[in-house]
């Protein structure tokens, strides 16, 4: 199945897309409203198939894409895993798996802007494959961790470069608020079936920036889960980025950051596209310190 999560006429719910132009409408299913909500409940996506089957259909073009995922549990990311992207950006190989957090705050959807935050300029993309956990798991080995996702996304892993090399883990310069769009929908693990094999490609402003493949991941999704599964554990609705190839901003010469009325567009084979536009930050983001507290 391909789930997704859509606002039409002023309420949002799920959806299954049926075809490349419709999606079926759960709204009226008493299916919850986010992907996370519903790999918690006993019955999982399972509940979602029978349901599609006499739902109404809508037009997708009637309607607004947004995250599959409001606010996932965890949103999680590894650096440095893809062999030419380690060559151009000149850092060698690391022994052991790289890390860090994305804050969840930072998820937007497809069509949302991605800021050009007031404290940068340095902002960058990064097109990558989302892996979707579908049910709360410990210590999964590489040989059973297919069993424990749910499917699959796209993830753009914007990044601030001159915040994220102020300290070792990163975080900082990877969660400014529109810095982690995702979708444009779930599509299930079943559908996809090995993700070592998926063309990942990236175009800012219409250009062609990144052409890579995920087999060439060097800690490929299975290793993932199994060494972020020895250390915490994982829950339905947390999303892990698995690796960025080559021909990111920062590594070109000259460098090319994000700029306000720049669209990035990543599509990974067997999923859809991401398409998110480009703007300088609002004033209106401030908190202001005078107004009750909501």
């Amino acid at each position: 199945m391909i789930i997704c999560r859509f606002t039409h006429d002023g309420r949002t719910r799920l959806g299954v897309v049926v075809d490349a132009e419709e999606i079926a409408d759960l709204g009226g299913a008493g299916i919850a409203t986010d992907v996370r909500l519903v790999l918690e409940a006993d019955a999982g996506f399972a509940a979602l198939a029978g349901a599609a089957g006499s739902a109404p259909r809508l037009p997708l073009a009637d309607v607004t894409l947004e995250a599959p995922i409001a606010r996932p549990p965890k949103f999680l990311a590894i650096g440095l895993n893809y062999a030419d992207h380690i060559a151009e950006t000149n850092r060698e190989a690391p022994d052991f798996p790289i890390f860090f957090n994305k804050q969840s705050t930072c998820v937007v959807g497809p069509g949302a802007p991605i800021h050009v935050p007031r404290a940068s300029d340095m902002v960058d993309y990064e097109g990558e494959l989302g892996v979707v956990i579908g049910r709360r798991c410990r210590h999964v080995t590489a040989a059973d961790a297919r069993r424990v996702v749910a499917g699959y996304l796209i993830v753009n892993d914007v990044s601030v470069r001159d915040w994220q090399v102020r300290t070792p883990t990163m975080t900082l310069g990877k969660s400014f608020d529109t810095h982690g769009p995702i979708g444009p929908w779930v599509v299930t693990a079943d559908e996809i079936g090995d993700p070592h094999g998926l063309g990942i490609r990236t175009w800012v402003g219409g250009e062609l920036l990144q052409d890579g493949n995920t087999k060439e991941m060097i800690f490929d999704v299975w290793h993932q889960i199994e060494t972020l599964s020895t250390v915490c554990t994982l829950e339905p609705g947390d999303v892990i980025a698995t690796g960025t190839p080559a021909g990111v901003g920062v590594a070109r010469t000259p460098p090319r950051f994000l700029r306000a009325g720049d669209v990035v567009r990543i599509e990974i084979e067997g999923i859809g596209a991401l398409e998110n536009p480009v703007l300088a930050e609002p004033d209106d983001t401030a908190t202001s310190l005078d107004e009750p507290a909501s």
